[in-house]
């Protein structure tokens, strides 16, 4: 589903059929995939209307779609390492400013590359706490 989110960051893809033809997914399958990422603030629906055609909704990414930018890219990455094609990946993700290849990373808070097996959880705010039963 994170397909989805990916595709409508990239305002190429907005429509249902952009969606479609890209994913080649089942139209059902699709309608409800989309419709569920609407519900949940990932998608807003915006309608346009090309001459002489009846109107239509294109998505767009939210803001709190684009907060699953960086988590959608590591999956991408993530694939690309396990689970590409022998013959390669099917996109490259590049920035639109320099066109150099995106690379998802962990940063701290102060901006230092962090590895994996560095990292510590710690108590916060909420540790503790229970959940309504």
């Amino acid at each position: 589903m994170w397909q989805y989110a990916a595709r409508a960051a990239d305002d190429r893809w907005s429509r249902f059929g952009d969606f479609e033809r890209v994913l080649d997914c089942p139209r059902n399958l699709l309608a409800t995939r989309l419709r569920m990422l609407v519900e949940e603030g990932i998608l807003a629906t915006e309608t346009y209307k090309v001459p002489g055609s009846r109107s239509r909704p294109k998505y767009a990414i939210t803001p709190k779609g684009m907060d699953l930018v960086p988590t959608v890219m590591w999956l991408l990455q993530w694939g690309d390492r396990y689970r590409a094609d022998p013959e390669g990946r099917p996109y490259w993700r590049d920035t639109r400013e320099c066109g150099a290849r995106v690379d998802a990373q962990i940063r701290c808070e102060r901006g230092h590359a962090v590895q994996a097996e560095d990292i510590e959880s710690v108590p916060g705010p909420a540790f503790g706490m229970r959940s309504p039963e």
